[in-house]
């Protein structure tokens, strides 16, 4: 594995380090950054939790591509024993080797005012939705906020006033839903400058998705 380090405490730029280790078929590249940090060096700075694709703290830049580490497999992006090459998320600061803030994204989500704007007064017992307007917002619901999206936006490179893939999903998860009474106001928002137009329809927010929310759409 070819992994990136950065030390902020050091006067060193970024630099790749090598680590030759062996691993079983099945595991993951998580599984493999895990065991160079508790057998090889225990130095190296990453970010993980749940290792089941659930809470999505652990995506990195594997190859190239923004992925979630904890369901990307060695043999799938090293079938033939390849050096793999991993790197933290694009588009964001980094703290230390493959962690990033992530402040710059939740920025992004907040801009987009993430929660229900009912209009008129509150029902007695609670807001009544069609089954199928719910079912339309599964899509969107399953971001686990991973910014792997973010990660591979090419807007976001050029321009960092892009309110970027991750919130624009967020953003379309409350204008679809019939309970929120700010749908004017919010689609207002999104057709300024910076918004939904300034989007290049790249596609590559779509492919790195590991919930296939489809932010792009």
């Amino acid at each position: 594995m070819r992994v990136r380090r950065y030390d902020p405490e050091s006067d060193e730029a970024s630099h790749f380090q090598e680590y030759q280790i062996e691993v079983p078929g099945h595991s993951t590249v998580l599984d493999a950054l895990i065991q160079v940090r508790e057998e090889d060096d225990p130095s190296l700075a990453l970010r993980c939790s749940c290792r089941a694709s659930i809470c999505g703290s652990c995506a990195m830049t594997v190859n190239d591509t923004p992925r979630l580490v904890c369901k990307t497999k060695l043999t799938d992006v090293s079938p033939d024993g390849e050096t793999v090459v991993v790197e933290p998320m694009n588009n964001q600061r980094v703290v230390k080797d493959l962690v990033v803030d992530l402040q710059f994204f939740w920025s992004k989500i907040r801009a987009v005012e993430p929660y229900l704007q009912p209009k008129g007064e509150e029902p007695e017992i609670e807001y009544i939705a069609s089954n199928d307007s719910m079912l339309n917002l599964l899509t969107p619901m399953g971001c686990i906020m991973c910014g792997a999206c973010v990660s591979a936006c090419t807007v976001l490179e050029v321009d960092k006033t892009f309110l970027g893939p991750a919130a624009l999903a967020k953003a379309y998860r409350f204008v679809a839903d019939p309970r929120d009474g700010q749908v004017n106001q919010r689609l207002s928002t999104l057709n300024e400058s910076s918004g939904a137009w300034d989007c290049t329809r790249c596609y590559f927010c779509v492919d790195v998705c590991p919930k296939g929310v489809d932010p792009m759409d």
